[in-house]
């Protein structure tokens, strides 16, 4: 399924627009409320069915910018193309905020090749494929961005999501040699690695059976928003939004923050401990 704005897309300003994928809920709601705030248009995206459109009129109406939007599924490679083919055949784009991501917990021999194929679709085919897709137009500004969002799982394994973190630890490798490529053109590629947001009250209560570890990396997602989009403009190239459970995360051996993570995961799913 696929709907997107079916109205004539205009020049919106001389900047340009701003993609953010994963836009109907969570940190991709907020970054796009954050950017609408700095008065820039939006070209938000989402899965269907999570009322994009009626998000994208209110944030229009009530900051008197323009936005449009799509829906469809990032983890099938066609749907990625196509969205990259839209954009560029309609927008002049300037940033590109990589936000769309996909996870779980699960035993792995108890998990589906689905599920464990679309972690790996959506975090690292689509991540990737959608950047090399909207580069061209990006480099066609003289100061264009790019911000993926990668998570503190990126520096470290964890028993009972093994896929997750390993997708994730690709997102940070690929934002860094990324920017290290593009460091001498017009596109300044950052990425940010925050920890479990309160996306909502069964999420929140979800990490929070995680015991202290889970609470300690709690964040809001409004915050986490204004933060990174000041930071990318600042032209940070690592976003640590919780650097003391991400300096807890450095300086711990791999021994100690691998059972002390998979554990606190396992309260999560109710397993004895």
């Amino acid at each position: 399924m696929l709907r997107k704005n079916d109205e004539t897309v205009a020049s919106g300003n001389e900047t340009g627009y701003a993609v953010v994928t994963g836009a109907s809920q969570g940190l991709g709601r907020a970054f796009a409320y954050e950017l609408a705030k700095n008065n820039i248009p939006l070209i938000l995206m989402s899965l269907p069915g999570q009322e994009l459109s009626e998000l994208s009129s209110e944030i229009s109406e009530r900051y008197g910018i323009k936005v449009f939007f799509y829906e469809t599924d990032l983890s099938v490679k066609k749907n990625v193309l196509d969205f990259a083919a839209w954009v560029n055949a309609n927008f002049s784009v300037f940033m590109l905020i990589n936000n769309a991501g996909t996870g779980g917990t699960q035993k792995f021999d108890e998990a589906t090749a689905e599920y464990i194929s679309k972690i790996i679709e959506v975090n690292v085919m689509a991540t990737s494929l959608l950047t090399h897709q909207l580069l061209p137009n990006l480099k066609k500004k003289e100061k264009a961005y790019i911000l993926n969002v990668s998570s503190m799982a990126a520096f470290c394994p964890i028993g009972y999501k093994t896929v997750y973190p390993a997708s994730k630890a690709f997102v940070h490798s690929f934002s860094r040699g990324l920017y290290e490529e593009l460091k001498h053109t017009s596109v300044f590629v950052s990425v940010v690695n925050p920890g479990a947001m309160k996306t909502s009250p069964e999420i929140t209560r979800r990490i929070e059976k995680q015991g202290f570890l889970g609470k300690l990396t709690l964040l809001n997602p409004d915050a986490v928003a204004k933060y990174c989009i000041r930071q990318l403009l600042k032209r940070d190239t690592v976003i640590m939004v919780n650097r003391m459970s991400w300096l807890m995360l450095v300086i711990l051996p791999i021994w100690i923050k691998l059972p002390l993570l998979t554990r606190s995961i396992k309260r999560e799913l109710n397993l004895e401990v």
